[in-house]
């Protein structure tokens, strides 16, 4: 069991928890991730480390509330427990090396990318951070971003706060402003990052992807987070979740993503009823 000594809303649909796992929390890198279960008899979800306090013993995980999982851990409340807290998982961000990187973040993929561009600023990296939402009440974490961007370009998709538009054409926007970047990581949904490694191709920059598919065990036994990277198979969990932006097959991790969306939108309605019954 695993103690929950804070819990945060960052908008309507996400929330913050940070949890007490002071072994983790010693060796957490940015990148990696965690496999948490809510109750004894929930399943396994994979979430990013979202940061670590190595003398406090703590990790931060944020999350959308998407399914009947993310339901059950945003019921509890500082003070609760976790019952599985496992990590840390998979490869850290490599930032060794390099001089110039651009950050781009969509949604809660921000969550993700907000420690890579902590540890880049750290490092000494020059780094610039463009952040997409789909409108103003779900921006999250343009502060943090700001404090570790030498700039920071906020993008929203109905112009209510930011500028308006997608994250390709502010990091367009960059290149031509003349930055020439070492690499461009981007974390996100998966159509975003997709045309966000075009962008880079057609000016001929690296690009890093943070991969998120389905998975089980965390440790590449179940084969369920399997990839087509580079016309081989690779899986996210013990391979990444980093991979060359180029190699990806985009379209094939779309089509394995959606697989399963009927029985998770049954199953979040299941949770739904499940915790309004457990309230009255």
């Amino acid at each position: 069991m695993y103690k929950i000594t804070d819990r945060k809303v960052l908008n309507p649909t996400v929330t913050k928890l940070t949890i007490e796992a002071p072994l983790i929390a010693k060796k957490a890198q940015p990148g990696q991730f965690i496999i948490v279960r809510p109750f004894e008899d929930s399943e396994r979800i994979p979430l990013t480390i979202a940061g670590y306090d190595r003398e406090g013993g703590t990790v931060d995980i944020i999350f959308q509330i998407v399914g009947g999982t993310t339901m059950e851990l945003n019921s509890l409340m500082a003070g609760e427990y976790v019952h599985d807290f496992v990590g840390p998982l998979g490869r850290a961000t490599e930032t060794e090396g390099l001089k110039k990187v651009c950050v781009v973040g969509g949604g809660v993929g921000c969550a993700i990318a907000l420690p890579v561009a902590q540890k880049l600023h750290a490092e000494g990296c020059h780094v610039d951070t463009v952040i997409g939402f789909r409108n103003k009440d779900l921006l999250i974490l343009e502060e943090e971003f700001k404090a570790c961007s030498n700039e920071c370009r906020v993008m929203t998709d109905d112009g209510s706060y930011g500028t308006k538009g997608v994250v390709t054409a502010a990091l367009e926007d960059l290149i031509n402003a003349g930055n020439q970047y070492d690499l461009v990581i981007t974390i996100g949904p998966l159509i975003m990052m997709k045309f966000v490694v075009k962008t880079c191709q057609k000016y001929g920059l690296k690009s890093l992807v943070s991969m998120n598919p389905i998975m089980i065990d965390g440790t590449g036994m179940c084969g369920g987070c399997r990839l087509t990277v580079g016309g081989k198979t690779m899986f996210a969990c013990v391979d990444g979740p980093d991979f060359d932006g180029d190699l990806v097959d985009f379209d094939e991790a779309m089509k394995r993503g959606a697989t399963y969306r009927e029985f998770e939108a049954h199953k979040r309605e299941e949770t739904c009823n499940l915790l309004n019954k457990e309230v009255k």
